[in-house]
């Protein structure tokens, strides 16, 4: 359930960004993961069920094991900077281990089918999504030599963060060009980054907690990814953080200070001051990509789903025509559901993204 959220509370749009907002649609897109281990299978998926207008993303199949997790093939972007496969958990290292190879030639093998697909379609669209974990989730995940967590030094975290923004600009050049030139969404995912700026992330060995970062070192961090991605030729560059509440309107304002062109959250997680947030980054143009499905559940129906988004949208004052500023996701990657399952979430959100540019244009 929605929080109850007073009408009135932001003053009206300024006409450009009116404008901006009434020209856009509504689109669905999807996290990263899917089901199964054959990769044209879901790109034939991806882009048949949210192909355009909407928006497909590049996938990533975690069944096809070690290498195709979000870590091990977020690591592979890194610019000077390899990663082995420890128990643990994946390290910096001074050679890449076999693991990491897997991970990079998964991650090729997926280029190369999406460049083959996008190839063969005769009018796909020219839109594209990218994914990949953020430097502060990053961070949080690789591990040092002697095993503990690379956000735990201070050196360490400022280097891995200079390196993704370098490899992950190369990165998206390098997916521009082999897919023709495609406009490219990346969405900057980062789960841990509330762990993180609350100095709740355990230590390796778990017995205590690893200290905070300051806000100003994660929106330097950020600041840096998204002028990299930008330069790049990003068409938007979102950062997606999750936390509890009031740790995630901290972020999402820090993620606005580093210049992302859009947020990311999923409804059911946000309370009043997030929403209250959201409406005045939408007034200024922000996009917002909402996680609308909660994909292991029961999925609502056109009517119902419609009518949930709208009504905090009512409640802050924010007009139909603002509606443009929506990309529809679920909440959550879909690996885990079973591919007839997955499907049907993504040509559901596609069906939601339809019924509200309906009412974006009546209303």
């Amino acid at each position: 359930m929605q929080p109850d959220i007073r009408p009135g509370t932001h003053p009206e749009q300024e006409p450009e960004s009116g404008a901006r907002a009434a020209a856009r649609q509504v689109q669905s897109s999807a996290h990263g993961p899917m089901p199964g281990t054959d990769p044209m299978e879901s790109v034939l998926v991806i882009r048949g069920e949210i192909g355009a207008p909407n928006l497909p993303h590049l996938h990533q199949l975690p069944d096809r094991g070690v290498g195709s997790d979000a870590i091990g093939r977020g690591a592979q972007l890194l610019e000077e900077m390899l990663v082995d496969l420890q128990p643990y958990g994946w390290r910096l290292a001074a050679a890449p281990g076999i693991d990491a190879r897997r991970a990079a030639s998964a991650l090729r093998t997926d280029l190369n089918v999406l460049a083959d697909a996008i190839g063969a379609e005769e009018s796909g669209g020219t839109e594209l999504k990218i994914q990949f974990p953020g430097p502060a989730t990053l961070a949080a995940n690789l591990h040092l030599h002697h095993g503990e967590r690379a956000v735990s030094d201070h050196g360490a975290r400022r280097d891995l963060a200079q390196s993704l923004a370098l490899g992950a600009a190369r990165h998206l050049e390098a997916v521009s060009r082999m897919t023709g030139g495609q406009k490219i969404t990346v969405y900057i995912d980062e789960p841990d980054a509330g762990a993180v700026l609350n100095g709740t992330l355990p230590t390796s060995s778990g017995y205590r907690t690893l200290r905070s970062v300051p806000a100003a070192e994660l929106r330097g961090w950020w600041s840096e990814l998204v002028e990299a991605l930008q330069g790049a030729g990003a068409a938007e560059v979102v950062i997606g953080a999750e936390a509890e509440p009031g740790t995630w309107t901290s972020l999402a304002a820090t993620a606005l200070e580093a210049g992302a062109d859009a947020l990311g959250a999923n409804a059911a997680s946000l309370t009043v001051p997030g929403w209250e947030l959201i409406a005045g980054a939408v007034e200024s143009g922000t996009r917002l990509w909402l996680g609308t499905v909660d994909a292991g559940a029961k999925l609502p129906g056109v009517v119902e789903a419609v009518s949930a988004i709208r009504r905090p949208w009512r409640q802050l004052g924010l007009p139909d025509a603002a509606l443009g500023a929506l990309v529809l996701m679920p909440s959550a990657g879909l690996a885990e559901l079973s591919p007839p399952q997955a499907t049907a979430v993504l040509g559901r959100l596609a069906s939601y993204a339809e019924a509200l540019n309906q009412v974006r244009v009546d209303g």
